[in-house]
């Protein structure tokens, strides 16, 4: 998704702003492979080929996103052009530079537009992972680097999306996956790069049909693994959103591209 000429001058400023006052993130290389996509109508169901890449340990944190928005008052409540962020945003802060007790600001960030997110990982020196590459990552548990066969392992993330998003966020830092990335599952929802691209058009989502919803449907009928219900999930909320939307589950975390595998 191409952003607009203003979304990329604020993202080339915060690379000025942020240069040397972000505290520094750890990242994990993830080595390069091949993931069995669970939507049928990815390059003929062949599997997909993913390049070496490196990903964000952890969500964002609330804290680390007001570090980004002191620096960058452009992206704070109030500020921010409603073409790059909804009414929502950031709406559970106290204020536009106030998270809130010292706990909250170990919480990841909720409450932000694929815009804010973009160009935060932007000023930290990455982008938003595909959604191939967040999926590839997020079928690891912590043993095997594909876990998606195991019952188990389905039931506790479905578990998940099950419940109440009123209940307070833990703190970012959960147990570590084979890769060493934390967080995947049983936290927030995460955006990614390419969220517009999954099965659906924007036309379905705003346009004259009056059938708004019927990717889910769709999504449905295109799964390769049936009982991946997950992974319907994700495609169907992220399909449902515009650039601009917020929501108080979703946040993001940043990866980077690798030119090369060190030897």
């Amino acid at each position: 998704m191409l952003r607009p000429a203003r979304a990329r001058a604020f993202a080339a400023a915060l690379l000025a702003a942020l240069a040397g006052s972000a505290a520094a993130a750890d990242y994990v290389q993830v080595p390069a492979g091949t993931l069995a996509s669970a939507i049928a109508g990815d390059t003929g169901g062949a599997p997909v080929p993913v390049d070496v890449f490196s990903m964000r340990v952890t969500p964002v944190s609330k804290g680390e996103f007001r570090r980004f928005v002191e620096a960058a008052p452009e992206w704070r409540r109030g500020r921010i052009p409603h073409t790059f962020a909804d009414e929502g945003y950031l709406q559970d802060w106290r204020g536009a530079t106030t998270v809130g007790d010292r706990a909250a600001e170990d919480q990841p960030v909720v409450n932000v537009s694929w815009f804010a997110a973009e160009a935060y990982c932007e000023g930290e020196g990455g982008r938003l992972p595909t959604w191939n590459e967040w999926e590839y990552v997020a079928a690891a548990d912590a043993t095997r680097r594909d876990a998606r066969g195991d019952p188990a392992w389905r039931a506790r993330i479905l578990g998940w999306y099950s419940t109440s998003a009123r209940a307070a966020l833990p703190a970012v830092g959960g147990a570590a996956d084979v890769y060493g990335v934390r967080d995947m599952h049983g936290v927030i929802w995460e955006w990614v790069d390419d969220f517009n691209a999954l099965l659906v058009d924007a036309d379905s989502r705003s346009g004259a049909d009056a059938d708004k919803l019927k990717f889910c449907g769709a999504g449905a009928i295109n799964l390769q693994d049936r009982e991946n219900y997950a992974v319907l999930m994700r495609i169907a909320l992220l399909s449902s959103l515009n650039a601009s939307d917020s929501t108080t589950s979703l946040g993001f975390r940043c990866v980077r591209r690798l030119v090369k595998e060190p030897k």
